[in-house]
């Protein structure tokens, strides 16, 4: 039985690196550059990747190994129901500055629509680009499928996100920088891999 505590923990604070002294191989592959490997997070992999493509958790999966009596830790990261929810070319809304976030830095309230002219979209769009996020999940939800059937039996999962999005309510679209309920509105999932 492995004793993990908090103080297990300190003075890292990473599970990857906790799982690494504890005799595991940690790999990581990431879509969003914004977790590079010099982040605390991404500090502690024995085998780091960041994609070549911010959607690319299909190949994550086509690519994952699971070694029989060897102690792997993977942490995918992916990008598909992120903001541009795979849309590209004519289909992909204009948003100025870093999608839009840093439109109105001189304004208290940045993302929040203040006026009709300062609308990041109309309602149309808002349900379109909402609509573009339900596929992304249920095409990753797909994926998932894919890779738990290639998990071995006594592999334990752990499935969440870092942040919610906003498709309109209160006149906010995205996730920040902003402090609204729905940021903080995130899928939790842990347990055993279910087989089927």
């Amino acid at each position: 039985m492995v004793d993990l505590s908090f103080k297990t923990f300190v003075p890292h604070l990473s599970l990857p690196k906790v799982l690494q002294d504890l005799g595991y191989q940690t790999i990581a592959r990431v879509s969003m550059p914004v977790l590079n490997q010099f982040t605390v997070i991404n500090q502690y992999f024995d085998d780091y990747a960041l994609m070549p493509h911010d959607n690319d958790f299909a190949s994550m999966v086509r690519d994952v190994e699971f070694v029989d009596d060897e102690l792997r830790f993977y942490f995918f990261n992916l990008g598909e129901t992120h903001y541009p929810y795979m849309l590209n070319g004519d289909d992909l809304p204009h948003i100025s500055g870093v999608h839009g976030v840093f439109k109105e830095m001189d304004e208290v309230l940045l993302t929040r629509a203040t006026s009709p002219a300062s609308k990041f979209f109309d309602l149309a769009e808002m349900q379109r680009l909402h609509k573009q996020q339900v596929n992304c999940v249920e095409y990753v939800d797909k994926l998932m499928g894919e890779l738990f059937a290639k998990c071995p039996p006594n592999t334990h999962i752990i499935v969440t996100a870092d942040h919610g999005e906003l498709f309109g309510e209160d006149d906010y679209f995205g996730h920040g920088p902003i402090m609204h309920e729905k940021c903080f509105e995130v899928p939790f999932l842990e347990g055993l891999c279910p087989k089927t």
